[in-house]
């Protein structure tokens, strides 16, 4: 029960996740002056790539559909190698994003006060962070 409640739950976090970049990609403005790290805050909006921006989007959706397939919702085939693995490296991917790289990004970084830096301390390191452990948890629960 808990292992369905905890991947619908990060199955709806990356959808979200996902709608954002989407928004951002058509041209969004909302949050782009805190969601891409530096040093001073004089990052142009215009200088995030497009398709990396549209590569997260469709990562983002696809780990949600692998959690809502893991909850039982919905059934498609997928090769086993990706059950195998994919349920365990999400979860690490996230944990490492929310450690950080120790300078602009996570929770040992050592730029603070840019306007990224600061949400990243209080929503994006914490999120990152939650998504691992509850990632972890389904794996280990089930």
């Amino acid at each position: 029960m808990l292992v369905t409640i905890f991947s619908f739950l990060l199955f709806l976090v990356f959808l979200v996740l996902s709608g954002f970049h989407f928004y951002w990609l058509f041209g969004g403005r909302w949050g782009t002056d805190r969601v891409f790290p530096s040093k001073n805050d004089e990052l142009n909006a215009h200088q995030i790539p497009k398709m990396a921006t549209l590569m997260v989007a469709i990562g983002l959706a696809a780990f949600g559909l692998l959690y809502l397939q893991k909850s039982g919702f919905i059934q498609f085939d997928i090769p086993v190698w990706i059950h195998q693995y994919a349920y365990w490296v999400i979860p690490i991917i996230f944990i490492i994003r929310a450690i950080g790289e120790f300078n602009y990004v996570g929770l040992f970084k050592k730029v603070k006060h840019t306007k990224f830096a600061k949400a990243d301390t209080k929503l994006f390191s914490p999120l990152c962070l939650g998504i691992g452990i509850i990632g972890l948890l389904i794996q280990l629960m089930n």
